[in-house]
């Protein structure tokens, strides 16, 4: 008979969940993605040998024993070792770009392994694989990987696929925790509890507000073994207390392994980009090493180039669209077609923004009315039924067309084709220290808030994704925005 020794205190406890039965649907996922992997591999690398037989004999298709032997080795080798990479890793796989990054980077270490053994050996017969299976292997296996990832997105919205968590720490931080978990359920985070250094006690909350639910507080941070039994969560993240030094979370690793609970050690750092990370051991405990903000990054010569390129080429492929809308703009109310308007630029330096009118002559003298009419908050101030706006000015606003003549301000180098929002002079008057930051680049066409929620967030969401955006900038991150400005611009969601 065999003991599980893992139970702290040397005793057994024969009522604990099974991991195996909990973790089945993950251990499944991943078998799937391995086969399907292998398939892939295995047919990419044929279709390489049958291009090969094509190219040199066309006529025959007798099989050269040497390449069929390089067909098989780069399958098998292809599949184990993207396993070994950890692209099928449940931590990795379904969710985030690490898995498809993983991918690139097994496939590249394979056939880059091939190309310089061939070229030492000198040997001609991987030439088809190079040219043909990796690429189609490539193709294949980020189309597969998409596939699956939408097949476990359709499960977790139905309540399945997903991990069940455990928050542990302070109010605030477990707040924050729980809620950017909570966004993003369908990478698979379920919080199912949380548990507070006041969890528990006379007087102290039963639950706490994230967003729209109300997660139930289901003990203290020194209760988390009876919370992970109470509630079968099968992750636990910790943010550290005044309670919980190295020692006790050392000690409660040891406590969910009887489980066969996974623990997360969370740092204590939000909206910092991965780019800007780095892990060290320091005297034996583990370290996040944090970049500086490179505030310059954004104001660097490659970006500057794409935005003139973009812009320019832009403004070329639409100018019928920019002639039909001004026409509209002009024959449907008093007024010109453009309305410049101050915005406050990088630096605080103030430039003319265009853009076309969609609101009636005059209607910046019933601004002030209007703010003091709706709570009296200058910051983000936008109406969802604005009084001043035109029919065909609505049109425009939400399809965000009234933006289109703003790639004028881009060639002129005052604006950006993706930043912080422009704001009026108004709202800058109104920053504090942490929201001057947002000056340190140009302003923006779109921007980090515009995709995620545009107008239906709230003034402190918006200011956050601009300051996430300002201190964590790439060109990966501009193309990404670009992309998904194109989704939101759509489907009209949230503008107004």
């Amino acid at each position: 008979m065999v003991l599980d020794l893992r139970a702290v205190g040397g005793t057994v406890d024969l009522s604990l969940p099974n991991p195996a039965d909990r973790d089945s649907w993950r251990a499944g996922y991943v078998r799937r993605l391995a086969g399907t992997d292998l398939v892939v591999v295995s047919v990419a690398a044929l279709c390489a040998q049958l291009s090969s037989i094509a190219a040199t004999r066309p006529l025959s298709w007798e099989l050269d024993p040497r390449v069929t032997a390089l067909t098989l080795g780069v399958a098998l080798g292809w599949s184990i070792l993207l396993g070994r990479n950890g692209s099928r890793s449940p931590h990795t796989a379904g969710a985030g770009a690490d898995e498809f990054r993983r991918l690139a980077s097994a496939s590249l270490q394979l056939f880059g392994t091939i190309a310089i053994v061939s070229l030492i050996l000198r040997i001609d017969i991987a030439h088809a694989h190079l040219v043909v299976a990796l690429p189609l292997g490539l193709l294949g296996l980020v189309t597969t990987r998409a596939l699956w990832r939408g097949h476990a997105a359709r499960h977790r919205a139905l309540g399945r696929y997903r991990r069940s968590v455990l928050v542990v720490g302070g109010p605030d931080a477990a707040r924050a925790i729980a809620t950017a978990l909570s966004e993003r359920e369908l990478h698979g985070y379920h919080v199912v509890g949380i548990c507070t250094p006041t969890g528990g006690a006379i007087g102290a909350p039963a639950a706490l507000p994230v967003g729209t639910r109300a997660i139930p507080i289901v003990g203290n941070d020194r209760s988390v073994r009876s919370a992970v039994r109470r509630t079968g969560a099968d992750t636990v993240v910790v943010m550290a207390t005044d309670r919980l030094g190295p020692r006790d979370i050392r000690r409660l690793a040891w406590d969910l392994d009887a489980f066969g609970t996974e623990l997360i050690v969370a740092p204590g750092v939000m909206d910092i980009s991965g780019t800007r990370v780095a892990g060290q051991v320091l005297a034996g405990m583990p370290m996040l090493h944090i970049e500086r903000p490179q505030y310059d990054r954004a104001l660097s010569f490659g970006k500057t180039v794409f935005d003139l390129c973009f812009s320019a080429l832009v403004l070329m492929s639409i100018a019928p669209v920019l002639f039909a809308l001004a026409v509209a703009v002009k024959c449907t109310s008093a007024g010109p077609v453009f309305y410049l308007s101050e915005r406050i630029g990088m630096d605080g330096k103030p430039f003319r923004m265009v853009k076309f009118r969609s609101m009636y002559l005059r209607a910046d003298k019933e601004a002030g009315s209007l703010i003091t009419a709706n709570g009296g908050n200058p910051l983000f101030f936008k109406l969802k039924d604005d009084p001043r706006v035109t029919p065909v000015g609505r049109f425009l606003r939400k399809y965000s067309l009234d933006e289109l003549p703003q790639f004028f301000n881009v060639l002129a180098r005052e604006m950006s084709v993706v930043g912080p929002r422009p704001q009026v002079r108004r709202e800058v008057h109104s920053y504090d220290g942490v929201m001057r930051r947002r000056l340190l680049v140009r302003p923006g066409i779109t921007g980090l808030w515009q995709v995620s929620g545009r107008s239906d967030l709230s003034p402190e969401e918006s200011v956050e994704l601009d300051i996430s955006y300002v201190e964590n900038w790439s060109m990966l991150l501009d193309l990404r925005i670009i992309a998904r400005t194109l989704r939101a611009v759509a489907r009209g969601d949230g503008a107004y």
